[in-house]
């Protein structure tokens, strides 16, 4: 079996990421892994989120997710297990992952401090 490898962090460039978010799909799919929070196959994620894609597709979005440093894949066997690497991407691009969450702008907003007169 080939070994699955992704990109050091320190390489990653914020275009890549943000080319790689674009697709609604894979958007979709970061999210889910993020509110997963654990190594999971990546066709059960998409399940959860009432997206159909087939196979080839689903590995197409995974390749491009791990090639912009924002996955990284461990095998298992024959199943491919799938992690987002939030801590290393919010490393390299703070506030990035956690803005991309459902309540995130909610969220910060909330916490922006308050304008001063």
């Amino acid at each position: 079996m080939t070994e699955v490898t992704e990109p050091a962090i320190e390489t990653v460039t914020i275009d890549v990421v943000l080319s790689a978010l674009a697709d609604p799909v894979r958007l979709t799919f970061v999210r889910a892994l993020d509110a997963a929070a654990d190594w999971t196959c990546g066709s059960d994620v998409l399940r959860d989120t009432g997206v159909t894609i087939g196979k080839s597709t689903l590995s197409h979005h995974l390749k491009v997710l791990r090639d912009a440093g924002l996955i990284r894949t461990r095998v298992d066997g024959v199943r491919r297990l799938v992690r987002l690497r939030y801590d290393e991407v919010e490393q390299r691009f703070p506030g990035l992952l956690s803005m991309l969450r459902e309540d995130g702008p909610a969220r910060a907003a909330a916490e922006a401090p308050a304008p001063t007169a």
